[in-house]
């Protein structure tokens, strides 16, 4: 009977402990915080020595693929003695622990929700840079998906209303309603958003699956059919203008040949894609920016499905753009 008792008794503690995590897990406020941006907590002393250069040289090292130099993330160094209140709520922490065992430890949804907060522990300095340098990918991309999560949830509070896009191409895409379709094709679409300096762009259209061989010059197939893409659909401003001497103007998006492309693999709705990033620029006219492109293997329908994201933004930073771009690109659903 003592023993029937003292088991209820466990599971009454075992159920309130419970019920007490749920509700101070529901109990947490929203996460804060600008875009790319990442709260580092640690003393002033080692943020000023070898071991804030490090996390400077992980979290703020420059994007590949944008015309000018610009951080993966922005940071903002906090003393352990003053992170406390609304200072803790940023979506993106790292914390620095000095005098435990090196190791790496990543928690979700601490002070707020939601959040990821990565804390690097060792007994030396150099412990601490070690562990640093060893995780600096995985680092780099949690916090990426965290930042393209909320981006992804911002913009599904506005959503297009558009139909036409799954229609033509058996796709469906999220992205808010104040992108407008710019021009429409059979298989292709031109999506256009305004913003204070330029526009972000969306393009979406399929190509047939023999279009691309999958060999060692896969990069220089896409970029081809980039171009005849923008040669075709994407014309500059002075394009039909006649010059003097007679001769007729052609301004065309191409691809910045200039600058080397970046090339590699991902998974976009569960299927092999390539990614492709890089410079575009329109040809004889003066206006250029980045492009991301996904060239997403489609078997089932034996096609590729390209979707290409581009920003026109002079004289302002693109990171934030391009990852909107990004966060709209990786919804997407093929039927």
């Amino acid at each position: 009977m003592r023993q029937i008792i003292f088991s209820a008794i466990a599971l009454m503690l075992l159920v309130s402990c419970g019920d007490k995590k749920t509700k101070d897990q529901s109990m947490l406020p929203d996460s804060s915080g600008n875009m790319s941006h990442v709260s580092v907590v640690l003393e002033n002393e080692m943020w000023d020595g070898s071991v804030g250069e490090a996390i400077r040289n992980v979290l703020a090292t420059p994007i590949y693929g944008l015309p000018q130099d610009e951080p993966m993330f922005s940071i903002s160094q906090i003393p352990t003695s003053v992170f406390s209140g609304f200072v803790t709520k940023n979506r993106t922490v790292l914390k620095v622990e000095m005098g435990k065992e090196a190791g790496i430890n990543i928690v979700d949804d601490v002070y707020a929700k939601p959040q990821k907060v990565v804390t690097i522990t060792g007994k030396t300095r150099q412990e601490i840079i070690d562990v640093l340098n060893t995780n600096a990918e995985k680092i780099i991309e949690l916090f990426r998906n965290v930042e393209l999560n909320e981006r992804m949830r911002q913009m599904s509070k506005s959503h297009h209303t558009y139909t036409a896009i799954e229609e033509k191409l058996g796709l469906t895409i999220d992205f808010p309603s104040i992108y407008i379709i710019a021009k429409e094709a059979d298989n292709f679409f031109w999506i256009r958003k305004e913003i204070t300096t330029g526009t972000t762009n969306l393009l979406i259209y399929d190509i047939p699956f023999d279009a691309i061989t999958k060999n060692d010059s896969m990069v220089n197939q896409i970029i081809k059919i980039r171009d005849s893409v923008g040669e075709l659909y994407i014309r500059g401003r002075q394009d039909g203008d006649v010059l003097a001497n007679g001769e007729k103007v052609e301004s065309y998006m191409v691809t910045e040949n200039a600058y080397t492309p970046f090339f590699g693999e991902t998974i976009i709705d569960n299927k092999p894609a390539f990614e492709t990033k890089g410079l575009w620029d329109l040809k004889a006219d003066f206006m250029g920016g980045p492009f991301i492109n996904y060239t997403i293997e489609d078997k089932i329908n034996k096609r590729w499905v390209v979707v290409e994201g581009f920003a026109f933004a002079p004289s302002v930073e693109k990171r934030n753009y391009m990852l909107e771009l990004e966060a709209i690109i990786r919804s997407v659903k093929i039927k």
